[in-house]
């Protein structure tokens, strides 16, 4: 049977032994706070809605190695083989970086599986807060200047590329960037970011790699800041920027950056549908096939938001993996599926086991990727 890599994004926000954590969720547990505390009532919530599910496993700290070590068996048991982690850079030094660090990297069991660095640059505010929440103000930027990318850059080459786990293409180790019009307006430019993408392959091959892989997150189809400067009318597509830029393939990280997940998900799926063929047609570099569990971001607030998916049980969940694996069979040569997440809770798009449907995602995407067992 073909072997597929299901890569799947991780949050690294459970666990408190990041000490700024603190600010936002207090107790110690990271936004494990959020997820225990969610509100049993809230005002303006649709007759029949509740949020009452519960994590299987505990409200584990993922920055603890023995706990990875369990998570990895249970991933690749089911067919996920790669974790994309979510990677920050506030404040000009790193954010979150425990749970990689700490947790999947020193796990006995990390050769199981590979990882990849998506960097998160866009702005942290109060959403993470649920105190404040509903202010959503900017507590950090996310865009850089390039000095400080090269201190990143720097940072990935000597900490994570080298290492034989890191998720590599063609020998290239490879770096999903999420916010390209944070990353072109902290540079100053299209021109700027496309130089500093390029000294980011050759400081790789300074340092004997054969480069870098660098993985386009589409959203929508909103235009980009050509120029860099606030309140500039010269805009950029993001097709159009993924060429210009250089991207060595492109993916998404979640259906609510294109798609109305006000509906239900089969509804949702066939905007899905279309929007990996329109993205198929129009980039001239290979996409990646993206499924998302679902989307609720409810246990964030103390009111209710609407924006809901329902319907997304394991069942049509599985049927989301199907169309991705026929769409890679069809179109690509390396076939990578990303999914929206691995522990995404407060969002409510997770693959880790639960009190509504225990295995139940695990479960589907291993019914479509790995060989039954007789």
């Amino acid at each position: 049977m073909k072997k597929y890599d299901i890569a799947a994004y991780i949050w690294p926000a459970y666990t408190g032994d990041e000490p700024r954590t603190r600010m936002f969720w207090p107790e110690g547990i990271g936004e494990w706070q959020s997820v225990k505390n969610v509100a049993d009532t809230m005002p303006f919530k649709p007759e029949g809605y509740v949020w009452d599910r519960k994590p299987l496993w505990g409200y584990v700290n993922e920055a603890d190695p023995y706990v990875m070590e369990m998570q990895i068996e249970a991933a690749t048991d089911h067919g996920v083989n790669v974790f994309i982690y979510d990677w920050y850079w506030y404040d000009n030094r790193p954010f979150l970086e425990n749970c990689l660090n700490d947790g999947f990297l020193k796990a006995k069991n990390r050769d199981k599986m590979k990882f990849y660095i998506m960097w998160a640059n866009h702005d942290a505010n109060t959403l993470w807060d649920r105190r404040i929440s509903q202010q959503e103000t900017t507590i950090w930027e996310g865009k850089v200047t390039p000095e400080q990318f090269y201190t990143i850059g720097r940072r990935w080459i000597k900490q994570y590329f080298h290492l034989d786990c890191y998720y590599k293409i063609d020998g290239k180790p490879v770096v999903s960037i999420y916010d390209v019009a944070n990353l072109i307006n902290g540079f100053g430019g299209v021109e700027q970011a496309k130089q500093a993408l390029q000294w980011l392959r050759q400081e790789a091959v300074r340092n004997g790699l054969p480069g870098v892989h660098i993985q386009m997150v589409k959203w929508g189809d909103r235009h980009l800041n050509l120029s860099g400067v606030d309140g500039s009318t010269m805009q950029l597509a993001q097709l159009e920027a993924l060429k210009i830029l250089e991207f060595d393939s492109c993916t998404h990280y979640q259906y609510a950056h294109f798609a109305d997940i006000d509906q239900d998900y089969q509804d949702i799926m066939q905007e899905v549908y279309r929007e990996w063929e329109n993205v198929q047609n129009n980039a001239n570099v290979p996409y990646y096939p993206h499924v998302s569990i679902g989307w609720d971001n409810n246990p964030r607030f103390f009111e209710f938001r609407p924006g809901v998916t329902t319907n997304n049980t394991p069942r049509q969940v599985q049927k989301a993996f199907e169309a991705a694996k026929a769409f890679s069979d069809r179109y690509n040569e390396l076939p990578l599926i990303t999914v929206n997440s691995w522990n995404e809770w407060t969002e409510t798009s997770y693959l880790e086991p639960d009190t509504l449907y225990g295995y139940g995602y695990l479960e589907a995407i291993r019914n479509v990727f790995k060989e039954k067992l007789v």
